[in-house]
């Protein structure tokens, strides 16, 4: 007799790399919810017959529209809730203004776990959330969700931990309903001295240069350069003979030939004295390291650049290093598919999260 497949509903779904990491532990991810309409495209056409769905979760009304939806499809009994709201003002890369009311997005997941009261909660967040003002974003979601019931573990997981080939760290929230036991998180599953490599990972992507060295866009769909090198590789390529998303950005004359006098793991300041002032943004000209993980994939400020070629990297090498496998297809524009990218949870970190949490949530 088979056993019924954990259910999971993902908020702020995005492209949905959190959700494709438990679609892969084996869960049955039943309703994606966004506000996207780029993101939510996506998120329909990776995840099977998965329902996504386009609320303002700003309004809470809409979380009526979740509950009876569910309802609909017969889901009584949640096992998972599992989200990534926005919290900008907890971003580095913003004010950092504590009050922003994108802070308290996450109340929407809190109202709807009081609705449902699904077995585990599983949010995600930036680092800042325990980091920046006293912790008091991570004290706010721990105090809200423990109100209703769940008891409340955090931990900041470091990706390349976990087979994924970008230095990102994240802090992730998981809450137990009525549980006398923590969550305990999944231990590292790679040495540091075995991370998986950025060459390890895109070397055998087409290069978008020509045979004079210039930099083309390249086609919808191309064939990959090389055979597979490593066991990433193989592993990102089993369902796939051709590449998608792999459109090159050629860059405008001077940031080619400033690009060019950078070495490989060096930025803006390995440049000549004269040409240093050019810049100010700290990781301007960031030329990624062949044999380390990447720098935490943004959402496409392109100021991070190939380690060997003179671009920045595609959408489909940046999703490599989230570990997005290749047949995982981004739509919309190109701005629009690096912005899903960079807001995603690397799907191999979502999945060993989704693996350790079976444990709580299976009656032996």
């Amino acid at each position: 007799m088979m056993k019924r497949k954990l259910t999971c509903v993902d908020l702020f779904c995005g492209a949905g790399g959190f959700s494709k990491g438990f679609l892969d532990a084996g869960y049955n991810v039943v309703l994606g919810v966004d506000f996207d309409d780029a993101a939510l495209k996506t998120f329909q056409r990776n995840h099977g017959n998965t329902c996504a769905m386009k609320l303002d979760l700003f309004d809470s009304n809409n979380i009526e529209k979740i509950v009876q939806y569910l309802n609909n499809i017969g889901i009584e009994d949640l096992d998972v809730l599992i989200g990534g709201p926005p919290c900008q003002g907890f971003s580095y890369a913003g004010k950092m203004e504590i009050d922003d009311e994108r802070n308290f997005l996450y109340l929407a997941m809190v109202k709807l776990t009081e609705q449902l009261k699904p077995k585990a909660v599983l949010l995600e967040n930036v680092l800042a959330m325990v980091e920046a003002h006293g912790g008091i974003g991570a004290k706010r979601i721990i105090d809200d969700f423990s109100k209703i019931g769940y008891k409340m573990t955090c931990k900041v997981l470091f990706a390349p931990d976990y087979g994924v080939p970008q230095i990102r760290k994240r802090v992730f929230f998981v809450g137990l309903r009525d549980a006398d036991q923590s969550f305990e998180f999944p231990e590292a599953v790679v040495e540091a001295t075995h991370y998986v490599t950025t060459e390890e990972a895109i070397s055998d992507l087409p290069s978008l240069q020509d045979e004079h060295g210039l930099i083309h866009r390249g086609e919808t769909e191309q064939e990959y350069m090389t055979e597979p090198t490593s066991e990433y590789q193989r592993s990102m390529r089993k369902n796939m003979s051709v590449v998608y998303n792999h459109i090159g950005s050629v860059p405008i004359e001077k940031t080619r030939t400033m690009i060019a006098l950078v070495p490989e793991g060096k930025n803006y300041l390995a440049l000549p004295e004269e040409y240093r002032g050019m810049y100010k943004y700290h990781e301007a000209l960031t030329r990624y390291h062949s044999k380390k993980p990447s720098l935490t994939i943004n959402t496409g400020h392109r100021s991070h650049f190939h380690y060997k070629w003179n671009r920045i990297p595609t959408v489909r090498e940046s999703a490599r290093l989230q570990s997005f496998p290749d047949d995982f297809i981004f739509y919309g524009n190109q701005s629009e598919q690096f912005k899903q990218v960079g807001n995603a949870v690397p799907p191999l970190l979502g999945k060993a999260i989704a693996e350790q949490l079976k444990a709580y949530l299976v009656e032996e």
